[in-house]
């Protein structure tokens, strides 16, 4: 998932073990991933994506520039989904806290550690119970 204000940039999805950079893509005001290799392609993350920075994360926040979280590993997010126009991209660290995908400084690198598991339901599969009274044969009485 890629931030709303990044619609117009083109875009892939992340895959696991590649190290990645954050950046501020052209046209826009909004910070994200990319490739070290291709920086004006955005990397989009599903929500669960586990991550490990190179070094403590460093964010602006308000006026308030390069503050630094003693942490180097994190979840990407969403938050307030429901909202328009906003940010919601967004990276969880252990202690509960958060922060914007676009907030982060630029040039942090990151490597992906695990893409979240996505179930998918098979069409044809039958309950358990279904299948096991199936294969029990009928009694003769």
């Amino acid at each position: 998932m890629c931030d709303y204000s990044l619609h117009a940039v083109a875009s892939r999805p992340a895959q696991v073990g590649e190290t990645l950079v954050t950046t501020t893509f052209r046209g826009t005001s909004t910070r994200g991933f990319a490739s070290e290799s291709d920086r004006a392609v955005a990397v989009c993350m599903l929500p669960g994506t586990e991550l490990a920075f190179a070094e403590d994360v460093k964010y602006d926040s308000r006026w308030i520039w390069a503050r630094t979280i003693d942490c180097r590993v994190g979840k990407f997010g969403v938050v307030d989904p429901d909202v328009p126009h906003r940010h919601h991209d967004a990276i969880e660290f252990p202690d509960g806290g958060r922060v914007l995908v676009t907030q982060l400084s630029e040039g942090q690198r990151v490597t992906v550690l695990q893409l979240p598991v996505v179930h998918q339901v098979a069409g044809h599969a039958q309950p358990a119970a279904r299948t096991a009274t199936a294969a029990t044969p009928a009694s003769i009485d």
